[in-house]
């Protein structure tokens, strides 16, 4: 008898497996923090023997260094991966015990890197589940483009050999474990659904049911953009990271917190959008605790800048410390909990701003006011359908195009409320007046809005925070927008 045990990560959209039997197993691209692992595996009393990698990770930083360390297992990494750290090497058709009966057998599926190796356990010889990594996804594949332009062609073409492979020794019922497509932006599009097999992608997958030409074209037609910080995560891997350190930060009183205001470093409230817009203290930023908290807040700030966390309470400061430690953010410098009055010396230093709706901007538009539309949407949801008239900059490339913001009240608009929330703490630092429109994009179709909207959500769109409320806007009417909170919402 084997177990598989899933840890999801939603935060960055990724998987690690825990698997094995009665007194061993094996853990598959572990997260960095290691806590979590232990503790799975306590829970099924049994030791960790080997922990393995399917490939040097873009979008986090790998705890499999570390958690080999404390367990004493074996550091299964590919053996053409390039790492400075002393590990055991893995080739196609390497094998190692797992526990009585399970073995594990790695699999060569380049493509997502040049590296990429699936793993396969096998109970008495028989294939049982299919690590696939970034290999092999939920009705897609792994990207190819994260590790050198000029090799991007060349692995989606490797990417669809690696989707046959897997399909010709594999048998039907095998369930397929893929690390990415669950929101990550190393995966070419999101998972469809939360469990597959072998034959379940057979039937659908484009790497398996299309023709390489055109599974190729597709492919990289189709890629969206690379957050940032993927940059330092290739090399962080390579380097064997740091542990992680989930020490508490210190306690920031309001002269600190203006202190590091002054001194340009950045101030993020966690709280929800709803709260930050009644009431904020002037130059913090707003990336919900909540959601893809990691991905966005390192995707923006300036890589190595000390960052301070306002949040309600303590555990909500934690929570986004681990979050941002997967990612490779240091630890805060400093952390205040509490509510806005609390992080300033008077009143007039906190700010405000307007929700609204789409049917809140239609309305607006209807009375001619002077008004700018923003979509901050990324490129591949814009070109499936635009606001008429909407000036767009995707998020990630706001801080450095503000000066590309026409003037007047700008009205900000995501593909589900949370990016725009982001973004309109940026326009109000800069002094801009602001109205975020917190609702779903297919709203402004129906307030006639937008003649086109995509026939699904782009496959990677933030959905509506769950920290904010159905309702996005004040019990103000769509005619009368949510009033400020405070007269010091206008620029």
């Amino acid at each position: 008898m084997f177990f598989v045990d899933t840890m999801e990560t939603a935060g960055l959209g990724n998987r690690s497996y825990l698997a094995g039997g009665q007194r061993a197993a094996v853990v598959v691209d572990p997260p960095r923090d290691i806590d979590r692992v232990i503790t799975a595996a306590a829970r099924r009393s049994v030791q960790i023997a080997l922990v393995v990698e399917t490939h040097l990770h873009n979008d986090y930083v790998t705890g499999g260094l570390e958690l080999a360390r404390v367990t004493g297992a074996r550091y299964l990494v590919p053996a053409a991966a390039e790492v400075s750290f002393s590990r055991v090497p893995v080739a196609d058709g390497d094998t190692a015990p797992v526990d009585d009966g399970l073995t594990l057998r790695a699999l060569a599926t380049p493509g997502h890197t040049p590296h990429h190796t699936s793993y396969v356990l096998e109970e008495d010889g028989h294939p049982v589940a299919a690590f696939t990594g970034g290999s092999l996804l939920i009705g897609s594949v792994g990207r190819p483009d994260l590790v050198e332009p000029r090799l991007t062609a060349e692995l989606a073409r490797a990417q669809h050999a690696s989707a046959h492979r897997l399909a010709a020794e594999l048998e039907d019922a095998v369930p397929v474990l893929p690390t990415h497509g669950f929101g990550s932006f190393c995966s070419s599009s999101q998972a469809e659904g939360t469990a597959t097999t072998v034959g379940d992608e057979r039937k659908r997958n484009d790497a398996l049911v299309k023709d390489v030409d055109t599974f190729v074209a597709e492919l990289l037609a189709g890629l969206d953009d690379v957050p940032a910080y993927y940059a330092h995560m290739g090399p962080a891997n390579a380097a064997g990271p740091d542990p992680i350190d989930l020490t508490p930060p210190g306690a920031a009183d309001a002269e600190e917190i203006s202190r590091r205001l002054a001194a340009g470093e950045w101030v993020v409230d966690l709280r929800s959008r709803v709260a930050f817009a009644e009431g904020h203290v002037a130059g913090s930023f707003n990336f919900e605790g909540e959601g893809q908290l990691a991905t966005y807040l390192a995707w923006l700030i300036p890589h190595g800048k000390p960052v301070t966390l306002l949040a309600g309470t303590a555990a909500d400061v934690a929570h986004a410390q681990r979050e941002l430690s997967r990612v490779g953010m240091g630890r805060p410098v400093a952390a205040a909990i509490g509510d806005p009055e609390d992080w300033v010396h008077e009143p007039a230093e906190l700010r405000s701003f307007r929700r609204t709706d789409f049917a809140g901007l239609a309305a607006a538009r209807a009375r001619g006011e002077d008004l700018v539309v923003l979509d901050v949407r990324r490129d591949a949801e814009h070109s499936g359908g635009a606001i008429t008239g909407a000036v767009h900059i995707p998020v990630h490339e706001l801080p450095r195009r503000l000066d590309e913001v026409p003037p007047g009240v700008v009205w900000v608009h995501c593909a589900g409320g949370m990016r725009a929330a982001i973004a309109a703490s940026l326009l109000d630092t800069a002094g801009r007046e602001v109205v975020a429109v917190d609702d779903g994009f297919g709203a402004a179709v129906q307030a006639g809005l937008s003649p086109t909207v995509p026939a699904s959500p782009t496959s990677l769109a933030s959905p509506a925070s769950p920290a904010s409320p159905a309702s996005p806007a004040s019990p103000a009417s769509p005619a009368s927008p949510a009033s400020p909170a405070s007269p010091a919402s206008a620029a």
